[in-house]
């Protein structure tokens, strides 16, 4: 990172849920930045549940007897947006810089807007802001996954300051394997908006950028063509590892030892990869993940008071919500006396964009016998010829 800016960012070890739904066992950072140049420029701010220990990150970042001339707010969710108000109060001559939308917005997060208004600079796409040797151009990034949202590039330093993009769950470590949990992050938070990813992918073409500095997870820094590459291909939907991912939810064991035949099968018939998760006990987000990184899906549930066993219902919904589409698609059902599953998953995926269902639905009537283990070969290999 260039030697003018300084991450002043903290790392929540502590948190179990992110958004209150995604476990992340080894927390989260919740990145911050200084750039220190004839003027100074403060970058977003932290969660509430580490703002002393930001603040103290920030007094003792600061140059000493000055402050920040500017606060630019990328982003105003509450994780990154929890000390403006205090920012502002703390610091008189402080101006805050954010977009439009994010104006309209402040008062209903910090709900202490009014009392800095007149400090306020409202920037459009495409202004600059110079602080001497850095001049920061903002590019504007609506629905990124907020419509407020904002990223900022700084050619002098090279510089990509991406707000949610390229942010990544867990431990901040540059180190550490970036694509798992970035992958994670990516399609269970800012998955459903590819098309806003795109627009911003492009307006990023053709300019130098040798570090990108999101507000969570490592910075990223040096050869960042892996990074770039595998955040257009999420923005577009298509496929990173070809292979099937058998989703299934068991009450009694009988799917589960459906499933798991049907993923030997796939593999004896030439599949490059299978993976097989249980949605009553995997964490849905990996199930989310693993659904988009893979070219095929195969989703299998028993009946359940006439409907889809909840687990799965929850998944399909899930994959829905972000806007899970370009794939293939194979369905089994179980039911002893009265199999409705199928049925219900296919109205599912059906409503969904560019999908294509493998025929025939399966029907398992409880144990896997050898005329359904029939079926799931005949299946396996209708799904995998293309």
């Amino acid at each position: 990172m260039h030697s003018n800016i300084k991450p002043i960012g903290v790392y929540d070890y502590d948190l179990d849920l992110f958004e209150s739904q995604y476990i992340v066992p080894e927390g989260i950072s919740y990145n911050s930045y200084i750039i220190e140049d004839r003027k100074i420029a403060l970058i977003d701010t932290v969660d509430n549940r580490k703002a002393e220990e930001w603040r103290k990150n920030l007094s003792e970042a600061l140059p000493k007897e000055k402050e920040p001339d500017y606060l630019i707010v990328q982003h105003l969710e509450p994780d990154h947006s929890s000390q403006i108000a205090w920012v502002m109060e703390r610091y008189p001559r402080c101006q805050l810089v954010c977009t439009a939308v994010a104006h309209r917005m402040l008062p209903l997060i910090t709900g202490a807007a009014v009392d800095f208004d007149d400090r306020i600079i409202v920037v459009n796409d495409g202004d600059t802001l110079s602080l001497g040797s850095h001049e920061l151009l903002f590019i504007t990034a609506p629905m990124v996954h907020w419509p407020e949202v904002m990223m900022i590039y700084d050619a002098h330093a090279r510089t990509l300051f991406s707000a949610d993009g390229f942010g990544r769950f867990g431990n901040p470590d540059p180190s550490l394997s970036w694509a798992c949990e970035a992958r994670r992050y990516y399609f269970n938070i800012v998955g459903k908006y590819g098309r806003s990813v795109q627009a911003v992918m492009k307006k990023l073409d053709g300019k130098k950028i040798d570090t990108i500095a999101p507000l969570h997870g490592p910075v990223l820094e040096g050869d960042i063509s892996e990074y770039m590459s595998l955040y257009r291909t999420w923005a577009a939907y298509e496929v990173e590892t070809p292979g099937v991912l058998v989703a299934y939810a068991s009450i009694h064991g009988f799917t589960a030892q459906a499933a798991h035949r049907l993923a030997d099968i796939l593999r004896g018939q030439g599949a490059p990869k299978v993976s097989v998760t249980d949605l009553s006990r995997d964490d849905m987000a990996e199930a989310v993940e693993d659904a988009f990184r893979m070219s095929h899906l195969v989703v299998l549930s028993p009946t359940y008071d006439a409907d889809i066993f909840p687990p799965m219902h929850d998944f399909i919904h899930h994959l829905s919500l972000k806007g899970f589409c370009n794939r293939r698609v194979a369905i089994v059902e179980n039911g002893l006396w009265a199999p409705a599953a199928g049925k219900k998953m296919r109205h599912m995926f059906e409503n969904m964009k560019e999908l294509t269902i493998v025929e025939p639905i399966v029907t398992l009537r409880g144990r896997l016998t050898e005329n359904a283990e029939k079926e799931l070969e005949a299946l396996a290999s209708n799904l995998l010829s293309e």
